[in-house]
């Protein structure tokens, strides 16, 4: 059965034994657009059957064809889409991203599966979270430059002052109705009202800047973005320990969020985090090639990448190299051109990110070389 999946790389990338099916589509937000995709889907599963007709029986086909089948039947799924898929299929197992940025159609089954656009979705450069926060609630969301979406917090985290604050929550100056998140509020009690609603404002945002610290800021050193009103812009990075808190946020409240909306917005933001990002990996490697830990060329690196010397490698997007790098001596191999007979950056990528280490995808303009590749070793 095919899951949807969130972390990256994930456990099947392990996978030893094939075949490996990859595969790629832009969808839909929004309809009319959004109402092609499920027959673009089925003319792509067409071709993953006809590539796998070339080098397997049909016994065998009609098993791995299953839950491409069963995924173009699921209406449900294809209601909630974002703006491309990435499909990865090996050893009776499917799993399925829904990406925030779209992709180029592409099938490829081999010998190990095609990753390069899962890692220019999934690579940290230009990610980051926002936190959308009022005084009765917070909603945490993350994107990159082409939008975000709502991040599910785990079970056992509330998201609002109430379920935060349990019996501590000073209930006793209110005596007419509390408003919902978003929502207006509406007050009677005492003169203390003010003070008391402060106090538990305080409380509240002390428990949400801990929970994002510790449970999404740190796993991931995304940097945050807040977006709230003004007055709580200064209560809460006053009391937060967040060191990826971005000293620019949104003044605006969060409940107006909607992507097409504030995803330029966002990235006005964070543009300036990503390219001091880019540009310390591109010192980087400047400075360990003038050390000899570093290099352009393709055969070092890949025979580098088996060696498990690599610490972190810079990759052209949209670069394509022909050939495959032989897992046992790290030497290429020459292919024919297309990305379904082997691609040597694909490659160098997969092995990196297998032992550790960290792979970037960059545009053209901000590669540090011409030859599509650049990296820094460990040794």
């Amino acid at each position: 059965m095919y899951r949807i999946v969130n972390d990256f790389p994930n456990e099947l990338f392990k996978a030893t034994e094939g075949p490996f099916i990859s595969l790629y589509q832009p969808t839909h937000r929004h309809s009319p657009e959004k109402n092609q995709d499920v027959i673009r889907f089925k003319n792509l599963v067409k071709e993953v059957e006809r590539l796998l007709e070339l080098k397997y029986p049909k016994k065998e086909i009609s098993t791995i064809m299953e839950d491409f089948i069963r995924l173009s039947e699921d209406k449900q799924f294809w209601i909630n889409t974002y703006d491309g898929l990435g499909i990865l299929h090996a050893e009776g197992q499917t799993i399925i991203y829904k990406l925030s940025r779209p992709v180029k159609e592409l099938v490829v089954v081999g010998d190990n599966f095609y990753i390069k656009p899962l890692i220019r979705n999934f690579q940290s450069a230009d990610r980051y979270h926002v936190l959308g926060l009022n005084r009765h609630g917070f909603t945490l969301f993350e994107g990159n430059r082409y939008g975000f979406d709502e991040v599910d917090l785990d079970e056992d985290i509330p998201n609002n002052i109430r379920d935060v604050l349990g019996d501590e929550f000073t209930s006793s100056y209110i005596t007419g109705r509390y408003g919902a998140a978003g929502g207006p509020a509406v007050f009677h009690g005492s003169g203390s009202r003010k003070d008391e609603i402060e106090k538990d404002t305080e409380k509240f945002f002390r428990f949400v800047d801990r929970v994002v610290l510790e449970n999404y800021s740190k796993p991931t050193q995304l940097p945050l973005v807040l977006v709230a009103l003004p007055e709580y812009h200064t209560l809460f990075r006053k009391i937060s320990h967040n060191p990826y808190l971005l000293e620019e946020g949104v003044k605006t409240n969060y409940d107006i969020l909607t992507v097409d909306k504030l995803k330029d917005t966002f990235w006005e933001v964070i543009e300036p985090s990503y390219l001091r990002k880019t540009e310390a990996l591109i010192q980087k490697f400047e400075t360990s090639r003038s050390q000899h830990l570093g290099s352009d060329d393709i055969a070092q690196i890949a025979r580098a990448c088996v060696e498990n010397r690599i610490d972190t490698v810079l990759l052209e997007a949209d670069r394509l190299i022909p050939g495959r790098v032989n897992r046992e001596t790290g030497q290429l191999e020459e292919g024919e051109s297309g990305a379904e007979y082997g691609d040597i950056l694909n490659d160098i990528a997969e092995i990196v990110i297998s032992n550790g280490g960290n792979v970037v995808i960059l545009p053209k303009d901000r590669m540090p070389s011409t030859t599509g590749a650049a990296a820094s070793y460990r040794f």
